[in-house]
């Protein structure tokens, strides 16, 4: 039995917006699966969380705001890169932790 288990934050879609979600996702592991009969036995579990059960970077989630910071962080990190590490370690001595 596949069980696909999707978590949203709380408040974000409608009903029936998850009821079309499961469905698209059953749709999608039919299609994997190559049998039409793969669709009685899944099961799609969505869970919605509270925001403040939701973290990004450590920093408690706060909506489109969290993302924008979190993505100029990234960008910020990213750029601090002095060029390409393809490994742990050359990254690690690229970008070494921070000590707070």
């Amino acid at each position: 039995m596949p069980f696909v288990n999707v978590k949203l934050v709380d408040g974000v879609f409608t009903e029936d917006e998850k009821h079309r979600m499961a469905a698209a996702l059953t749709d999608v592991m039919v299609k994997f699966e190559g049998s039409e009969a793969f669709r009685e036995v899944v099961w799609v579990l969505i869970e919605e969380l509270h925001t403040d059960g939701w973290h990004i970077g450590g920093l408690p989630f706060r909506g489109p705001a969290s993302l924008m910071d979190g993505l100029a962080r990234s960008k910020s990190a990213y750029e601090s890169i002095d060029g390409h590490p393809v490994t742990r370690p050359e990254l690690a001595e690229k970008a070494p932790v921070v000590q707070k």
